[in-house]
């Protein structure tokens, strides 16, 4: 049976670490769809019209993606199951270029946020955000799930993130200070709450509502905003801090390697490729990889 199969399938990927909540629900609804019409295996026909059953063909691509991982393992072991074709094109679409924020930039976010609106503790609560994602490169949702016992004489204690595995992010001395500086803000105005940022309702912070504070701050200074162009979006501040710390990257084929897994740890990616995708991102790291080419090519230090 399919849906055993699937049971099977999904259980072995979430012992791994996957969480699979989307793939999960497709692939019961395929092997529900496959049952309906009397499939016990997978069937390449069969696949490719239960991905047809959505609009999209961004859509059904990803659907049909899902199929093909699960058919391969289950052909594995039984080659009656038939692994069909990418018909619908890339499962995924090539990642955005990214806006990759200056220090000005970023100081004139962080001083933007530190006056914008009444004044009350969302000042410093966005200011103290901004500025902390920028030095750090922490995740948006990694930052606003913190808690004071997170806060550690070692760094930032980051719990079961994005791929549930935690790891620790070191603090420099300004950055604590700073931090600490919210904190004395922070603590008596919802004492009962131990997440580090709070809203001006004393609750934890919503990321819509973070989104919506970051943008009018960047259209206040002047950045590109809006749909249909390379804008700043929160994640420009993580995209900032990985390429500042790509462009400190020692030379050496030994310690480029170390560094950029050294990064992809911090930062972290779950494949160290997530981390070499800023090198043919941001055009200033393509142009040093150019010139260390070309010294290369002519017999100079590489």
């Amino acid at each position: 049976m399919l849906t055993d199969a699937v049971k099977m399938y999904l259980a072995i990927r979430r012992a791994a670490g996957f969480e699979l909540k989307a793939e999960g629900f497709h692939l019961k609804s395929f092997a529900a769809f496959s049952e309906a019409r009397g499939h016990q295996h997978v069937s390449a026909d069969v696949a490719i019209d239960w991905a047809r059953t959505v609009p999209s063909i961004a859509q059904r691509a990803r659907r049909l993606g899902t199929i093909i991982r699960f058919a391969r393992y289950l052909r594995a072991e039984d080659p009656h199951h038939e692994v069909p074709a990418p018909i619908f094109g890339a499962e995924k679409l090539p990642r955005p270029a990214p806006f990759v924020l200056t220090m000005d930039q970023i100081h004139q976010i962080i001083d933007a946020a530190a006056h914008a609106g009444y004044r009350t503790l969302r000042r410093a609560t966005y200011s103290t955000l901004f500025a902390l994602l920028a030095c750090t490169g922490l995740r948006v949702s990694e930052a606003i799930r913190l808690r004071f016992n997170d806060i550690t004489a070692d760094g930032l204690v980051i719990r079961r993130t994005k791929f549930r595995k935690s790891r620790l992010v070191p603090l420099h001395p300004t950055a604590r200070a700073g931090l600490e500086r919210y904190l004395r803000q922070r603590r008596p105005y919802a004492p009962f709450d131990d997440h580090v940022f709070v809203s001006i309702r004393k609750k934890p912070l919503l990321l819509a509502n973070v989104e919506i504070a970051f943008q009018m701050t960047v259209k206040r200074i002047g950045l590109p905003h809006g749909r249909g162009r390379v804008r700043p979006t929160l994640h420009s501040l993580r995209h900032a801090f990985a390429v500042r710390a790509l462009q400190t990257c020692p030379e050496g084929r030994d310690a480029i390697s170390r560094h950029m897994v050294a990064l992809s740890t911090y930062l972290g990616h779950s494949h160290i490729a997530h981390t070499y995708w800023y090198l043919e991102a941001v055009p200033d790291l393509m142009r040093d990889i150019a010139d260390q080419a070309e010294c290369l090519g002519i017999g100079g230090r590489s």
